[in-house]
Formats: C-alpha cells, structure tokens, sequence
C-alpha cells in the first residue's frame, strides 16, 4: 500500500475542521430563530384552546341557576308529578345547548333528565348531590368515569320555603374540546390544581399526575421506541436539546395557566416543522463537503477492503440470525407442547363443573316435591285414623302425581346440557299459574298470606315446555313466601297481561333485593345455610331465556320486590300452524 502524503493529509483535517465549524454556527443560529418561532404559534394555539374552554364553562355555570327558579321544575318536586318534568328540561337543552341535564329529589333519585335512560337512576353517593346540598349554590365537579374520562358538571341545590326540594345537574361536554384536540399534530392535555389529568389526546393519561402520565408511555426496551430514540439521538446536534420525549420523538412543551380552579394547559408540539427546515439548509451544506470529502476519501480506501469487510459482517450476522431461528423454533415447540396439556386439563374442569351444576339442581328441585308429599302423607295418616278413606285415596293420588313430576324433572334435567325444544307446544300461561299455585297449596296453607291474582279472561298462549314453565313459577312464589316471613301482613300480588309479550308479574311486600346484580348468580343466595343453595333464580332464568323471554327484578317503590317474566306471545299465524 503507497504511502500518504502528509499535506493530502492535512487537507483532509481542514476540509473537516470548516465543514464542522459552518454546520456548528448554521446549526445554533437556525435552531434558534425557528425553535422560537414555533414557540410562539404554539402559545397562541394554547390562548385559543382555553379561550373556548373556559368560554363553554362560563356559559354553562349559569344554567343550574336558571333552572333552580324555574316554577315549572319546582312545582313538578312539590307536587311529585314529573309527567312534564323530562320535555321541560329537553326544550331548556335544546335552547341553550348544554350537554345533559338531571332534575335528582331529594333522594338522588333522577326525576327528570334530557337522557330518557337514566330515568329512576339514584346519584345520592356522587359528589355533585351532596356537595350541592351542602353549599347552597352552584358547584362544580369533575368525577371520574367508570371506563375512563371524567364527567364534568354544574349542579344547583333547589329552595322551596327555605328548604330544599331537589338537586338541579347541568353537565358540561369538554370531550368534545378533547376529540378536535385529537385531530391535530399536537398533544393537548389539562390538569386540575392538584396536577392531574382531566383531559388529554391520549386517553390513558386520564387520571394520572402530569409527571407519571409523561413517564407512562410504550415500553423504551420495544422495538419501535428504541429506533426513534436511535434516530433522535443521531439528529440532536441539528437542534437544541429538547424538552421531553414522547414515545421516542423530541418535543416541545409549552404550558399556560387556565383561569378556571387553577387549572393548566399543556401543549407537546413535536420539532419536525425546525427539524425539516434547519436540516433543508444544512442538508445543502453537507453535501458540498460530502462532494469534496468524496474525492478525498476516495485516494483513502482500497475497494477489495470494504468488500472483505462487508462480507465478514454479513457473515456475522447470519450466524446471529441462524442461531435467533434455532431458539425461536425451540420455544415454539415447548409453547404447543403446554398448550396441548391445558387444553385436556380445561376440558376435564369442564366436565367436573357440569356434574356439580348437574347435582346441585337436581338437589334444589326435588326439595319442592318432596316436602309437598311428606305434607300429604301426614295428611292422609289423620284422614286413616279419622276413617275418611276417600278423601286420604285422594292425598295418595296427589302423591302419585308428585313422584310422576319427580320423574318428569329428574328426566327434564338430562336434557339440561343441549337446547332442546322437541317439549314446546302452544300452552296458556293461565293454566300454568294455577298448577303451580295448587303445586303450592301446602306451603300456603301453613301461614295467614294474601294472594291477589289478576288474570284475563282470555286465554294467553306462549310456545313453550309446560313442565318448565310451571317449574319458574313455582321458584318465583317460593321466593315470595321466603321474602314475606317477616311481614306483618304478608301478600302477593300474581298479575298477568298480554300485549306485545305475555307478561307475568309476582311482587310482594317483603324486605325486597340487596343487590340486583349478582341476582341470578349461581349459588347465590341471602338464605339462612340449610334453607337454599341459590340455583332456584339461576335456573329460573336460564328456562325463561331457552324460551325466548327474560326474566327481570326489581324493588318496588312500595317496599318488596317485583319479578317480571316476560314471554313472547303466540300469534295467529303461529296458533294457525299448530
């Protein structure tokens, strides 16, 4: 290899002294003047931004105080007659154009609202009722939602003699802010006074201190992230540090105090629009030493060199990559071998918890038949010693048909794991009422109970299995005697109407439902041990839902609880077929 020369040599040296020094000085100059440039756009963006916030805040934070004395809103809770309530407040939302609004007695029961849906809802726990109530004026509260965001509203305590009637609740829609901030290139946030997140473009910034939300960002070990740092890094000296990242990308942070409870906004706008300018010119630059460091370079290097060593490289690496194969295939193979293994211990739990379910019913609804035959047998041993032989052959045959309905749901339970449907015939709910009631006659007869029964004189006809329909009723007056124990005057009202579906409704006037949701939940139940295992309303539903209705619950207003069994009805067409 002929030797350098020493003044080839120091050319090269100051050919890459000047080009470094000129990008240096272009570099800071340029970063400079459009780095403050984008600063400033990016302030009044932020001026604009919570201009219109506080503009939709202001609007709205008079509305509660409005409706607070309007007549017709205070009438409606003195007299407790909400029949024009709902349009009223419609009309008021169509008017000024707030997001919602809830008219809450003094209870926290919804009265009233724009959202027909949230009718009856009770809201005596959230802050905005009591918060209301206690201030006297209009407040204002931002809570948490369930499935993320945050709920804001104005919510006004209603006076009437000096005391007050009701909560009046105004909500304020700022998502919508937050969905035309999404739109944008930049990232928008608002915290409260507390540093917290209400609004963000990323919604899972929701809820999380400034700092935390920043930090809480993609894995910086994934793969994704790793580049962008690896390229940012590489492009910093063509700009001043920046003042955060965000996944991976440099940003610029600018931030203003919102004159609303302390709240603040900030602004994330990424460098792309300096970076994209100030790199155009360098670019420029670079490539008029890159000509000239070319030529030089080029009486540097040797071109066998450079292909030796880009062959000894990719050598390299495909053994890297071989041996990266290898291991993925190995923990492939192992994935599908445990794979396997869990899929035959999942089936065997399956089949377990069937035969559970599977005992566990045919326990609970054999418990019925059962104690109605030990009452005949011990009615029947005093019509013997009474020598009233025909009315005790009529016990014994009463405990015949019982031990043939035990045949019958021991043989129905077999069938309990497929959706049969060959038992459905065209069957009147009327007659299915009174075989269970007269199923019920001995647990009647034990306690002093009103029944008050309300049926049409028309027979009401559903396509269904009789056994199983008689099988819910019985479950839903058994539950109804449990719930009355404790009543001074115990009743049950059975109501029975056919509209659009045959409805069949049980109430009573017992201690009513602690909790709705878990309701129909297997074995789950408010029974002493020994009294019930909680299969009778599970099972219940599941028959109802195989034969195409629902089954619902609810408390009454009255005290007690009210179950509903919905069906459909059999139409004429149907009846025409049969």
């Amino acid at each position: 290899m002929p030797r350098v020369s020493p003044w080839l040599k120091l050319a090269v040296m100051l050919l890459v002294m000047v080009a470094v020094g000129v990008v240096l000085i272009t570099n800071r100059w340029l970063s400079e003047r459009f780095t403050e440039t984008t600063r400033n756009k990016a302030e009044l963006r932020l001026a604009l931004y919570s201009g219109n916030m506080i503009s939709e805040l202001q609007r709205t934070s008079v509305v509660p105080l409005l409706l607070s004395r309007d007549p017709v809103i205070s009438e409606a809770l003195l007299k407790s007659d909400f029949s024009r309530t709902t349009q009223r407040l419609i009309q008021v939302q169509d008017d000024i154009g707030v997001a919602s609004i809830l008219l809450l007695d003094n209870a926290g029961r919804t009265v009233g609202a724009t959202n027909r849906n949230l009718l009856g809802t009770i809201y005596r726990s959230q802050n905005f009722f009591f918060d209301a109530q206690r201030a006297m004026d209009t407040v204002f509260s931002a809570s948490a939602r369930p499935g993320g965001g945050y709920d804001f509203t104005y919510s006004q305590v209603i006076m009437a003699e000096g005391k007050s009637i009701g909560v009046i609740v105004v909500a304020v829609d700022l998502m919508k802010y937050e969905r035309a901030w999404a739109g944008l290139q930049d990232v928008v946030l608002v915290t409260n006074s507390e540093g917290t997140v209400v609004l963000a473009t990323e919604p899972r910034w929701r809820g999380l201190p400034l700092d935390q939300a920043i930090a809480a960002q993609d894995d910086p070990s994934s793969l994704d992230v790793a580049l962008n740092r690896a390229l940012n890094v590489t492009t910093d000296w063509a700009r001043h540090a920046p003042d955060t990242y965000l996944k991976g990308v440099a940003v610029l942070r600018t931030e203003a105090r919102v004159p609303f409870r302390g709240w603040r906004m900030v602004i994330f706008t990424e460098y792309d629009s300096v970076r994209e300018r100030v790199n155009g010119i360098l670019a420029l630059e670079i490539m008029g030493f890159a000509i000239l460091a070319a030529l030089t370079f080029y009486l540097l290097s040797r071109r066998a060199w450079s292909q030796t060593l880009f062959f000894r490289r990719e050598s390299i690496e495909l053994r890297q990559l071989n041996a990266r194969l290898q291991r993925e295939i190995a923990e492939r193979e192992k994935v599908q071998k445990d794979l396997a293994v869990a899929e035959l211990t999942l089936a065997q739990s399956s089949k377990l918890a069937a035969l559970g379910e599977m005992s566990a019913a045919v326990s609970h609804e054999l418990n019925q038949p059962l104690a109605a035959m030990k009452t005949y047998l011990a009615g029947a041993r005093l019509l013997v010693q009474r020598k009233r032989y025909d009315e005790a052959l009529s016990s014994f045959q009463r405990i015949d048909d019982l031990i043939d309905r035990m045949g019958a749901i021991t043989r129905q339970l077999k069938s309990y794991a497929r959706k049969g449907g060959e038992a459905f015939e065209p069957v009147d709910i009327r007659l299915c009422l009174s075989s269970a009631l007269a199923m019920m006659e001995p647990q009647l007869k034990l306690r002093v109970i009103k029944i008050t029964r309300a049926l049409p004189r028309q027979p009401v006809m559903v396509m269904a299995d009789r056994l199983r329909l008689e099988q819910v009723i019985i479950n839903l007056l058994r539950n109804a005697l449990d719930a009355t124990k404790d009543a001074q005057q115990p009743q049950i009202d059975l109501i029975l109407s056919a509209g659009e579906t045959a409805t069949l409704t049980v109430r009573d006037n017992g201690h009513g439902i602690s909790d709705l949701i878990n309701l129909f939940e297997p074995f789950y139940t408010t029974k002493t041990p020994g009294e019930g295992i909680g299969l009778g309303l599970a099972i219940s539903s599941g028959i109802v839902t195989d034969l195409g209705g629902r089954l619902t619950a609810r408390n009454s207003e009255q005290g007690g609880a009210v179950f509903e069994m919905q069906l459909p009805i059999l139409g004429e067409d149907i009846k025409a077929a049969e």
